[in-house]
């Protein structure tokens, strides 16, 4: 063989390589975000399975906001039956807007803040929350790195290619951002 087609083979070599290089750290960041996901989705069943216990808590003491609770459990439901990520997200702000509105029910209870049980379903679903903005934030970072990746020279080359494209944030809706902006009103 002549020395030209050697060097042929092995800068051909050289390129399927840098290609594979490039499908294997897509799919490493890819299943990083899947499996980031994933510990999401752990938080999301305490909080879910927390959720009924709240509810019916509150219910007790609030038989007029019978409303307010259906569309907490209402939800719920939807997010426990949504099935893509994109969906889970979309689902989960829903559930969290209506918790926030639960939390705003429980300030007129004064009698309901008192009541032990209800006081430890609120830490530990306040305990939740501060668990799930942690494992959205580790999220949101996998998301990041594979959205970089797929955007980055040269791996935007083969990146559509492969089947690999920008993923969404699990962001606040925009729809809550404004109430997020304001400065929180404290009272005593």
């Amino acid at each position: 063989m002549s020395t030209s087609v050697i060097i042929l083979i092995v800068v051909i070599a050289l390129i399927v390589i840098w290609v594979i290089g490039i499908y294997n750290t897509l799919v490493h960041l890819r299943n990083n975000r899947e499996s980031a996901f994933a510990n999401i989705d752990v938080q999301l069943q305490q909080r879910h399975d927390l959720v009924p216990q709240l509810v019916a808590t509150v219910k007790g003491y609030a038989q007029h906001e019978k409303t307010l609770l259906e569309s907490v459990t209402a939800a719920r439901t939807a997010a426990m039956a949504a099935t893509t990520i994109n969906d889970k997200i979309q689902a989960e702000n829903a559930l969290t807007q209506a918790l926030s509105g639960l939390k705003v029910a429980v300030e007129a209870y004064p009698d309901l803040k008192a009541n032990q049980n209800f006081l430890q379903l609120q830490n530990e679903v306040a305990d939740l929350e501060n668990k799930l903005a942690a494992v959205r934030r580790a999220f949101n970072s996998a998301t990041k790195e594979l959205n970089t990746a797929c955007q980055s020279f040269p791996n935007v080359l083969f990146a559509g290619m492969f089947g690999f494209h920008a993923e969404p944030m699990f962001e606040v809706p925009a729809t809550d951002r404004a109430a997020l902006n304001k400065a929180p009103e404290i009272s005593f």
